[in-house]
This record gives C-alpha cells, sequence and structure tokens, in this order.
C-alpha cells in the first residue's frame, strides 16, 4: 500500500474519474467520493463512474481541422481514461465519436474501482471538506448539491453559485465583414483600458430590423426542463423575451443606435447590434444583450440577417440553462486551485467549460496538477498553444471582464480554435497553389493543429522526464 497521502475527489463524473486516473498513473493514491446512489440528482438515472447524462457523443473526432477533435487527440496522447473507454465503445456516428454510453461507463467504472491506488467512497460531502483533507479536488458539475454550494459561496465571497445562465452568442472575429461592420464605442468613451472604439457594431436599416424582429418572435424556442426551476439569472432576459414586449424594445436596449456614426453609409442607423471583445486575443468577440433560448439552428439563421454577420462563424451559440459554476478568472490560479483556500482544485464543468469532452479535460489537468504537488514535482501548465492549453487559459485569465456586460460576465464556453494564439492563414498549399477562401480557413486549422501537437509532445516528455528523476 503507497505510503503517500491521497488526494480526495469529490464528483465521479467525466472531470472526476479522469482525475482520478491521472493521479493514480503518477503514483499518488485518490479517495473518489461519489453521492450517488446515496443521494441522487434529477439528471442521472445509474450510480457508475463518468455517466453521460445528456447526449452520447463527444462531437468531432476530426483533429486536424476541429479543435474538439483536438483536444480528443491530445487526451489520447495523455494516456486519457475516457478517451481510451470512448474509442473501445464507439458507435458509428460519421465524424463524430458516440459512445455506448452504458457500456462506457461500466467501463470506466471498472478501470477505477480495480485499480489499487483508488478508493471509493460512497456519500454526500456536505460542506467544506475536513481540514485534514489537505489536497481536495472538487469535480461536481452542474448539479452541485446545495450544502457544497453554500459553502463554496461562503468561502469564495461569491453571491450564487446555481442560476440560470443567459449565454449570449460568440463569433469569430475573423468571419465578421468588416466592410460593412466598423470599430466604436457610443460616443467614442473610452473605459478602463479601452480606445473609444471598443466594440465592433453592425447597422440595421428600419426594414432589417423589423424583419428581423419578426425572424426572432417567429423563432423555433428551447423549452426548459421541469427539474430546472425558475428561469432567468439576475433579470438577464431573452432577446426574443425582451421582443415580446413591443417591436421597439430592442431598440431602447441593446440595439439601441445612439452615440454611433457608420462611416460605411451617410443614413443614420435606425437599430445598431453591437459585438464585444471576449477573449484577451481579440478572435472571438460576443454580441452584447443577446442571450437567447432559441433552438441552435435558428440562431445561425436568425442572426445571420444581421448586416455584416451574414458569414458569422460561431465560437457559441446562446443558451439558457440552469447551471453552477465558478467565476475561474477571477477565484482560481492558473493550476485550478482556489485563491482563497488553495488545498482545493476544481474542475469540470463547474469551471466553466462546456461539454463532455472540456469537463473531461479539465479533470486530466487537476489531477495531473495535484499529483505533481503531492510528489513535490514542478507544476508545468501545457503550452498556450495546445487544445488543454487553450481551454485551461481561457477559464483562469483569457476571458475579460467588463464593466457593461453585466454583474457577471464569464460563461461556459466549449473548445474552439478561438481560444489559440493566432496564426495567420496560409496563402499557398504544399502544392505551391494559391487557397481561396474555405481552403485558407482549412489550412491555417491544420496548421494550429500540427503545431498543438508537437507542443504537447515536447510538454508530456519533459513530464515524463521529471516523474523519472
Amino acid at each position: 500500500m503507497s505510503n503517500i497521502a491521497p488526494i480526495h475527489i469529490i464528483g465521479g463524473g467525466l472531470a472526476g474519474s479522469e482525475a482520478a486516473w491521472q493521479a493514480v498513473q503518477l503514483g499518488v493514491p485518490v479517495v473518489l467520493h461519489e453521492m450517488r446512489p446515496r443521494r441522487t440528482t434529477e439528471a442521472h438515472s445509474t450510480d457508475g463512474f463518468a455517466e453521460m447524462v445528456c447526449s452520447n457523443s463527444f462531437r468531432s473526432d476530426d483533429w486536424a481541422n476541429n479543435a474538439v477533435g483536438l483536444l480528443h487527440e491530445e487526451m489520447r496522447r495523455s494516456r486519457s481514461l475516457i478517451l481510451a473507454a470512448a474509442d473501445r465503445h464507439k458507435l458509428p456516428a460519421g465524424g463524430a465519436l458516440a459512445v455506448d454510453r452504458d457500456a462506457f461507463s461500466a467501463d470506466v467504472t471498472r478501470a477505477l474501482t480495480a485499480h489499487p491506488l483508488v478508493t471509493v467512497e460512497r456519500g454526500e460531502v456536505a460542506g467544506l471538506p475536513p481540514n485534514t483533507w489537505d489536497s481536495v479536488i472538487v469535480a461536481t458539475g452542474p448539479l452541485t448539491s446545495p450544502d457544497l454550494s453554500r459553502a463554496i459561496q461562503a468561502l469564495t465571497g461569491e453571491s450564487d453559485l446555481a442560476f440560470f445562465d443567459a449565454i449570449a452568442p460568440i463569433i469569430h472575429y475573423d468571419s465578421i465583414d468588416q466592410s460593412k461592420a466598423w470599430k466604436q464605442s457610443r460616443y467614442d468613451k473610452a473605459g478602463p483600458g479601452g480606445t473609444g472604439a471598443d466594440y465592433i457594431n453592425c447597422a440595421m436599416s428600419r426594414e432589417q430590423y423589423e424583419a428581423f424582429i419578426s425572424a426572432l418572435l417567429a423563432g423555433d424556442k428551447t423549452e426548459f426542463k421541469q427539474w430546472e426551476g425558475t428561469p432567468y439569472f439576475d433579470g438577464c432576459l431573452p432577446i426574443e423575451v425582451m421582443a415580446e414586449r413591443g417591436a421597439e424594445t430592442l431598440r431602447f436596449g441593446p440595439m439601441k443606435p445612439v452615440g454611433l456614426t457608420n462611416p460605411h453609409v451617410s443614413e443614420r442607423p435606425w437599430a445598431v447590434v453591437q459585438l464585444r471583445q471576449d477573449n484577451a486575443l481579440g478572435t472571438l468577440w460576443n454580441m452584447v444583450g443577446f442571450q437567447t433560448k432559441l433552438k441552435h439552428g435558428e440562431q445561425t439563421r436568425i442572426f445571420r440577417m444581421i448586416p455584416g454577420l451574414e458569414n458569422a462563424e460561431f465560437a457559441r451559440l446562446g443558451g439558457l440553462h440552469r447551471n453552477t459554476f465558478l467565476n475561474s478568472p477571477k477565484l482560481l490560479d492558473g493550476v485550478l486551485r482556489l485563491k482563497a483556500e488553495p488545498r482545493l482544485r476544481f474542475a469540470g464543468q463547474i469551471t466553466g467549460v462546456e461539454g463532455y469532452v472540456e469537463s473531461a479535460a479539465i479533470g486530466l489537468l487537476a489531477g495531473r496538477f495535484a499529483a505533481s504537488e503531492r510528489l513535490g514535482r514542478p507544476i508545468s501548465p501545457p503550452p498556450a498553444n495546445t487544445a488543454l492549453g487553450a481551454l485551461i487559459n481561457h477559464i483562469t485569465g483569457g476571458h475579460i471582464e467588463t464593466l457593461d456586460a453585466g454583474p457577471r460576465s464569464f460563461q461556459p464556453m466549449n473548445v474552439n480554435f478561438g481560444l489559440f494564439p493566432p496564426l495567420a492563414a496560409p496563402d499557398k498549399g504544399a502544392d505551391g497553389r494559391r487557397l481561396k477562401g474555405k481552403e485558407r480557413g482549412f489550412a491555417k486549422k491544420r496548421l494550429i493543429a500540427e503545431r498543438a501537437l508537437l507542443e504537447l509532445g515536447v510538454w508530456l516528455g519533459t513530464a515524463e522526464r521529471s516523474a523519472a528523476e
């Protein structure tokens, strides 16, 4: 039996399971705490680890052209339990990685319960873990128990953790038509660190605005799940709900045209959609005030009616659902420790990532960080040019908080190429032929992915050398 003190991991979902696996691979024992079946949740139906409660898909498996596919490949190369089990139980799904969810969960559960360094304790961890647990990973997901949520709130000073978050779409900067849009703040006012041209503006004529409002009202919307309770966070209404209050409501709200001058045309705009920079790299821009419960296909169709966004590529579409997550850029350090109490690390959806794979990826990093710390080895975060690095950088510091974004502007995010440091699209292909349009975009993604895997290899090699010393 190991004489190394264990790491306590709260939550046996995808993030907690992956964190546990990564730690024991480095020789550090873990105690994995899972409250099911002693206490169930509204979403789970089994007591298995890594239960997939919604879709059975890990989305695209194309590492060369899709950021989540690249994350898959990076996790495979990092000896991920979640990806290994997914690969063993995959189902036909075209270019996506879909799994037999019951067989997948059973595989993960078997691997963890059979490992000699894993101790499973069934039962709820109510409130903060005892002080004798000097290394803890909290991976409790979007349905964190009320007692633990309240304890985290008290520790961090945050007013709330569980709420209906209204999420606005985020658009890739290079897909915005700059011949129609322009940069300007209202009345050219420069906020803290700003220049007076801190927003991208998309103007609408009266006819365009009225057509947009009609489409917004007629668009197909999602319904709340019965257990999700009372909607809306801090009075943050979906844009279509605002439109229902009157055709002019948005013109006097987030789409007001005052204090702005369109340099492309002489007519004063009837309404203006503003986009605000969402990450430090300037590659992602948030549609201001456009939180929505429109279905995703409807969002793409309707929002591309906006002049300048006809060819918009969305890094994230809007949504409205119950969630539990930390204001991670404010509360966590670069290796996922809670600044107010560094013995606590956080992993998975509670850190502000969206999606199965992203949750497991943050679990992978948390497990490695905690194990390295326990062994007295240097903690080395993955390079920013990797998918793992881009994701953790976003949640621990890449997001920009702005004064006009409301009381809490940090929102969950899937991995996407907009989180990576910029890389110029190549003009020519390997055969010397000049590339055009989408070809350049595909070539750029391939270069980003190849760079990521190269740097990941160096990072993993360095970690393995450190472990051997």
